[in-house]
């Protein structure tokens, strides 16, 4: 066995030997690929069991096979769907020993007749030198399920030797939000039939994703409602805690007399809000209180008989209405006092313009409307523009209208990033479209705000992307940032192989600096990776794509959505554990890795390969890697999410004193005095070849909305998030 690595196989043509087949029936013939592994099982010989999908290359493709010892790939020509000419067996490692001196070219027999002519290549993962490891010349994000269309890779025989091992773009990923009220998991859903709102009874309406839905026990309610709600989530009720609290405080510990029921007009049920169907015994209805609900949701329903939960909370909100003036006096003396004692006054203040046209006055210290509405924490007195009380400015605001988008810098499910100068002015800004219907769908109204606050934030640090402003129109929401000419780190490392270790510690301490500033800022980052580091005309990072970010993580806040890059999710949020910073940190070694190695340290043929890989494996140093650089990499692999570099409780001490540091003037770096070891070259403002040109190549436009879906959109969810940065003050 040639080792650690896997095998990239070219299909090439199929000849049969003798006439199979029906006379005058044309042979179009495609091969299926079915991978298969090694069982052993004690008593019984071993067996081959297949675990992937079976893969469907076309012809001149590749696909690439990992190698595990007994695996198996098996080659199928077909001729139809349901008809196979002729198949063979053969071991992965037996194709790998046939092209140990390079590319090997090979007819392999079928059975019961034919042969495949094939080109198979062997790439090791464990070579002293990592740069020399091949890289297909294939655009970022054209390599899908591990099949590579042909004109994405060269013709084997006239290939030249490349460099590095990562391949392509990664995209985050995220499951859907879970909102949890009373026990409830309540998710975005789009209901395909009428519903009612358990809670409040009225219909939810809406073209799109109308309201929430419990994952448990299927209760429908609306967005307003689902907070409001006073009935736990029982899975099964009758036990429920909330049924003893209720009896205790309330006494309404009241089953529900349930008998199956006739209707004879068209009824809904009272818990998952969808019609009862049938003709005749489609329900049952309580005898005392009335309430209809399906057979199988008779045992999600609360003990609750005759209580209006709308009512009821209703009254419940009136006990606990403070007296007149409480609350607005207390409010504003909490914000006086802490205006006075962080040393700002009640004039240090800017104007924005809201979405109504109107100019709004917003404080930059941290009052009591703001305080609601923000968990950013305001700037630091030495941070602010001035400390002395200064006039109001009138800050722009902004429209699409007012830009000439030029080219398209990256795409995405969310919108696109587009090249855009402002009018009249010369400036060239990269501006992030958002679609609101996409935004609405998944449920994201609230991370776009935060991607939002993390930006204004970040204008006060030099590695962080800096926000000129934020706008809106019916159908796109715009962050207008600046434009960051050099190019991300995927698209030099695609080109480089790898970085040097001079490089690539200056990439990562400036990083740490940014990850660091995050941190003391209560947010987590939870999407780093090379896509998203970009560097400015300088060759200095800047981190970019806040839109994973999750703000007041401190003390013992936590973290628990399943988000981030498969091959940068740390093993803490795999295992569905709550997480802080220390994701961010694990992240960070994927990213060193890949910078020093230019290869992933976790790998897997799919996700969940890829994911046990992560949670179990321990990633590759290559004997050429200094001892400093393997020693950081290993206490940022570490398991133990306490543990790992860069968190305070590391054994090893802080990250800004482990050796793989030790030439780095911390200060210098912070102030950012050290002058970058490489600079992009780039020449002029506009200049976009940095970038994939599968993206700067297409038109720049907004993809047209749907109008009728305008119609029925709830715009006022956006009321707040047109901004303008003090940068773009106007005199």
């Amino acid at each position: 066995m040639p080792g650690m690595g896997f095998i990239r196989t070219k299909l090439l043509q199929t000849e049969k030997t003798n006439g199979g087949g029906s006379e005058g029936e044309v042979f179009d013939p495609y091969v299926a690929i079915n991978v298969k592994e090694n069982q052993d099982i004690p008593g019984k010989p071993s067996q081959l069991v297949q675990k992937k999908k079976t893969i469907y290359p076309e012809w001149n493709t590749c696909f690439d096979a990992h190698l595990y010892t007994g695996r198996v790939i098996q080659f199928v020509v077909m001729q139809r769907p349901n008809k196979m000419v002729a198949e063979m067996s053969i071991l992965a490692d037996i194709l790998a020993e046939k092209c140990k001196e390079g590319i090997a070219t090979l007819w392999l027999d079928l059975k019961p007749t034919g042969r495949l002519l094939v080109q198979v290549r062997f790439f090791s993962e464990t070579e002293e030198n990592a740069s020399k490891i091949f890289r297909e010349e294939v655009q970022p994000g054209s390599a899908i399920f591990g099949i590579f269309k042909s004109e994405q890779v060269p013709a084997i025989d006239d290939e030249k030797q490349q460099t590095g091992g990562i391949t392509r773009r990664r995209g985050a990923m995220k499951l859907q939000k879970v909102h949890e009220s009373r026990g409830h998991q309540f998710i975005a859903k789009f209901f395909k039939q009428p519903t009612f709102c358990t809670f409040c009874n009225e219909f939810l309406w809406g073209l799109n994703k109308q309201g929430y839905q419990c994952k448990v026990c299927n209760a429908a309610v609306h967005k307003k409602c689902h907070e409001l709600i006073i009935a736990q989530c029982p899975g099964s009720a009758k036990d429920s805690r909330e049924t003893k609290m209720l009896t205790e405080r309330f006494h309404v510990n009241v089953p529900h007399r349930f008998k199956v029921n006739n209707y004879m007009s068209p009824t809904f049920c009272e818990h998952c809000g969808t019609m009862l169907y049938g003709l005749f015994r489609q329900g049952l209805k309580c005898q005392l209180c009335g309430l209809n609900c399906h057979k199988r949701c008779e045992k999600h329903v609360p003990n609750l008989c005759g209580v209006k939960q709308k009512m009821l909370v209703a009254a419940l909100q009136e006990v606990k209405r403070p007296g007149p003036g409480t609350k607005r006096s207390e409010s504003t003396t909490s914000t006086q006092s802490r205006l006075s004692s962080s040393g700002a006054s009640s004039s240090d203040v800017f104007e924005e313009e809201d979405d109504d046209g109107q100019y709004s006055t917003v404080a930059f210290g941290d009052d009591a409307q703001t305080s609601q509405k923000r968990l950013v924490p305001p700037p630091r007195p030495s941070m602010r523009p001035t400390p002395a009380p200064r006039p109001s400015k009138r800050l722009q605001k902004f429209n699409e209208k007012q830009f000439n988008f030029l080219k398209i810098l990256g795409k995405g499910s969310f919108g696109k990033v587009m090249l855009a100068e402002l009018k009249g002015t010369g400036t060239y800004y990269a501006v992030k479209a958002l679609k609101k219907e996409v935004v609405l769908e998944d449920d994201d109204v609230e991370c776009t705000m935060i991607e939002k606050r993390v930006l204004e934030l970040g204008c006060s640090h030099p590695y962080l992307t800096h926000l000129h402003s934020t706008f809106q129109s019916k159908s796109h929401l715009f962050f207008v940032m600046e434009y960051l000419n050099g190019g991300d780190l995927m698209f030099h490392i695609q080109a480089s192989g790898r970085f040097d270790s001079e490089r690539s510690r200056f990439y990562a301490a400036e990083i740490v600096c940014g990850l660091q500033y995050l941190h003391a800022k209560g947010i987590i980052y939870r999407d780093l990776k090379l896509d998203n580091v970009l560097l400015d005309k300088d060759g200095h990072i800047k981190i970019a794509d806040f839109g994973m970010c999750k703000e007041n993580i401190i003390g013992d806040n936590k973290a628990s959505t399943f988000c981030g890059t498969p091959d940068y999710i740390a093993p803490e949020i795999l295992k569905g554990w709550k997480y802080t910073s220390s994701v961010d940190w694990w992240s960070f070694g994927v990213l060193l890795y890949e910078m020093l190695i230019g290869q992933s340290p976790y790998h897997g043929d799919d996700e969940d390969d890829l994911f046990h890989s992560i949670c179990h494996d321990t990633p590759h140093y290559p004997r050429w890697l200094s001892k400093e650089a393997a020693s950081a990499l290993s206490l940022l692999f570490e398991r133990k999410p306490s543990e790992r570099l860069g968190m305070s409780e590391c054994p090893a001490g802080s990250i800004r004193q482990h050796p793989f540091f030790k030439p780095v003037s911390w200060d210098k770096v912070e102030r950012r005095e050290v002058p970058p070891p490489f600079k992009p070259k780039i020449k002029s403002a506009s200049d976009v070849s940095n970038f994939d040109t599968d993206f700067t190549m297409e038109r720049a436009q907004l993809t047209p909305p749907d109008k009728e879906l305008l119609k029925t959109m709830d715009q006022e969810v956006f009321r707040h998030f047109s901004f303008t940065s003090p940068m773009a003050l106007v005199d």
